[in-house]
């Protein structure tokens, strides 16, 4: 809103400085200090309303040390992270922009299926919350908006340049050299450690010739769904200690948002060699709101905790993280920057897979880990949880670096 108030007076009446609003990078560093401001100061409001609302969390005795002293914490307080991000995107982004509308439909999509389920938890006294086939079809849904937008809209274009061996390296310099092809709607996407690193989702289906290249959307979109689903169930896995949900997801999407800026930048995409995505430097402006709120966030929510994130929050981070990824063509990258998430997830389907196999070979259940998710496994190990967070974080930072290291690793 701002954005377009401040465009009015720089043409009408020449404002001093209101030119300013028409770069991302300025308008990126009012979303992230808003985002802060909000979650931090405002954040202290909703979790005393929460309080007087008696959303504290009921706690089950899993024997893990410390578990008994958090009962009654408020939460769903994934609404403080909601909140912190839409305001200030509604006020500095480009609310045309189609990237922008996707992920302000994901944030609401996904943060109304998380509040059903942590309300029915908590007002209907329903310890199962939310039934896990309404949650699934709930991200079914959600990930054929997304596809669909990917696959249909006019607007979800990349751009490629023409190369030209002569002049390749004045290319990366002179931009008014420089020869582009004509914007196209392609399902390309970005893939590591090869020397090409694009991969075009139509060859899936090039086998059956270029007349059937147009009914690729049969398998994109369900590609798209099972992105959604596991990112955003990975993260409400992840949401177990103290400020390990919180920490690791501004991790990802600091690097999300790196990836969303060069995309969205001509010169820069060319020199690092990344995708040129138009119109995606708007989704800079939303990642930047986002990281502000979960790092506001995780002012009450670290070690020990004011409040939790519940599904309200964890749903909609994995969510968000996962249309972000779609969105900016970096979709394949997520097993390595999602580590954490895919670790969490992996042990837990591990751990089941083989208590059920062991229970019917041999009578008797067995498990892999003490406990899952693995940061439960590491409590049990005796480690506290303050530590296996940072940890944690470490290795969420490393495998950031090893991200976007892999696009020159070839």
């Amino acid at each position: 809103m701002l954005y377009y108030l401040f465009e009015f007076l720089e043409k009408e009446y020449q404002m001093p400085g209101a030119s300013l609003f028409g770069f991302i990078t300025f308008r990126a560093a009012l979303a992230v200090i808003t985002s802060l401001i909000i979650a931090t100061i405002f954040g202290k409001k909703i979790i005393r309303i929460l309080q007087r609302k008696q959303m504290g969390e009921t706690i089950r005795d899993l024997g893990l040390e410390g578990q008994v002293e958090k009962a009654g914490t408020p939460t769903m307080g994934g609404i403080i992270i909601i909140l912190a991000t839409l305001i200030p995107v509604l006020l500095f982004a480009k609310l045309e922009n189609i990237y922008v509308i996707m992920l302000i439909v994901t944030t609401l999509w996904m943060g109304i299926i998380g509040f059903i389920d942590d309300y029915l938890k908590k007002f209907k006294n329903d310890k199962a919350g939310l039934p896990g086939k309404f949650k699934v079809l709930g991200q079914v849904g959600l990930g054929i908006f997304v596809g669909s937008i990917m696959f249909f809209h006019p607007d979800v274009t990349v751009k490629r340049e023409k190369v030209n061996p002569v002049n390749s390296v004045e290319s990366i310099t002179q931009s008014s050299a420089r020869e582009f092809y004509p914007e196209e709607q392609t399902l390309l996407t970005t893939i590591p450690f090869v020397k090409e690193n694009e991969f075009n989702y139509e060859s899936l289906i090039s086998w059956a010739g270029e007349e059937y290249k147009s009914y690729i959307w049969i398998i994109f979109i369900p590609i798209v769904i099972f992105i959604i689903t596991a990112v955003s169930n990975g993260a409400n896995l992840t949401d177990g200690i103290d400020g390990l949900a919180a920490g690791t997801s501004a991790i990802i999407v600091i690097t999300l948002a790196l990836f969303a800026w060069v995309s969205g930048n001509l010169v820069f995409s060319d020199y690092l060699n990344v995708m040129y995505i138009p119109n995606t430097g708007e989704v800079t402006i939303f990642t930047m709101a986002f990281v502000g709120a979960l790092i506001g966030f995780l002012w009450y929510n670290a070690y020990p905790a004011q409040v939790f994130m519940g599904d309200t929050g964890s749903l909609t981070i994995g969510g968000i993280i996962a249309v972000i990824a779609i969105i900016i063509r970096k979709e394949l990258l997520i097993p390595l920057l999602c580590g954490i998430f895919f670790m969490e997830t992996l042990s837990v389907m591990l751990q089941v897979s083989w208590f059920k196999y062991t229970k019917k070979k041999f009578g008797e259940g067995r498990r892999i880990f003490k406990m899952s998710p693995l940061h439960h496994h590491y409590q049990k190990g005796g480690f506290h949880e303050s530590k296996i967070v940072v940890r944690f974080w470490i290795v969420g930072i490393f495998l950031a670096i090893l991200t976007v290291v892999t696009l020159k690793i070839r």
